[in-house]
């Protein structure tokens, strides 16, 4: 009896031991993916110029104005981090952390998202690569709880670079994304790449800020799997200057649905930094 307490304490032990070291392996492929696709070449260097935006809608115009990006060095990707988000996985309101890379010369994106579940480590890694997008959940560290691939994934990825696009607006001088004014306050874009399109529209208010993107191009999956068309919004607010530069702190996912809105991911405390070498690996 006692050598199998001492098993059990050593096997108890060893658990915890685990949980608590900094190495996951989910961590070591986020580094692996961010790596390689901050290989990918710098855009075309120089600064944000009146002639660069000037066939843009006006208020998309008028927001690179306001937010103070004339003048300043086009960036090669960018990395936002989101601190302390409200998450609702499956139903459940977790609080996470999430860190992310957008790269430039073309649509990707590559994000990681740790937090606990049932006290357990979990970690999320939200991949667009090569015009592949996945979710994979892995709890214990090695322990999968879902990967989800497909056309679908794919689509609402692609949709997420988009909606993105302005908050490192190199991305939205790039020719795979095509501009459409609607009216003083509101343009539709439009994003080609890997064979897909994805379109939404964006609302800005009065002073030039940015305020929405909604689109009908995602997919939405329920907790059966049972996959729906519905409205989808990215919300921006609170803005702050950072470095002579505008940018929101409160970023907002919500599903449109017809039991009314979810707000699946709800951060207040957002860090974008740019990266403006010639060699964006750097950032890494």
């Amino acid at each position: 009896m006692n050598w199998i307490l001492a098993v059990g304490a050593v096997l108890i032990a060893g658990i915890l031991v685990w949980f608590f070291i900094p190495y996951s392996p989910a961590q070591a492929e986020f580094k692996r993916l961010v790596e390689r696709q901050n290989q990918e070449p710098g855009s075309p260097a120089g600064v944000f110029t009146e002639a660069d935006i000037a066939a843009l809608p006006p208020p998309v115009q008028r927001y690179l104005r306001t937010c103070g990006f004339i003048g300043t060095p086009k960036m090669t990707n960018v990395k936002i981090i989101h601190h302390d988000v409200d998450f609702i996985l499956n139903d459940r309101p977790l609080q996470i952390q999430c860190i992310q890379y957008n790269s430039v010369q073309r649509p990707q994106r590559i994000a990681l998202i740790t937090t606990r579940l049932y006290g357990v480590p979990f970690e999320g890694i939200d991949a667009y690569q090569e015009g592949v997008g996945s979710m994979t959940g892995i709890i214990a560290k090695n322990i999968t709880l879902f990967h989800q691939t497909g056309v679908a994934m794919d689509q609402s990825s692609l949709v997420n670079c988009l909606a993105e696009s302005l908050l490192a607006p190199s991305l939205a001088l790039q020719d795979y994304i095509t501009w459409e004014a609607i009216d003083a306050d509101r343009a539709r874009a439009t994003i080609n790449y890997y064979g897909l399109s994805a379109s939404g529209i964006f609302e800005f208010d009065r002073e030039g800020l940015l305020q929405r993107f909604t689109t009908a191009d995602r997919r939405y999956v329920d907790t059966a799997g049972n996959v729906q068309v519905v409205s989808w919004s990215a919300i921006c607010g609170d803005y702050r200057e950072v470095d002579g530069i505008r940018h929101p702190r409160l970023l907002q996912a919500v599903w449109h649905l017809d039991s009314g809105d979810l707000v699946y991911f709800d951060g207040s405390d957002t860090e974008i930094l740019y990266d403006v070498s010639s060699n964006p690996s750097r950032n890494s």
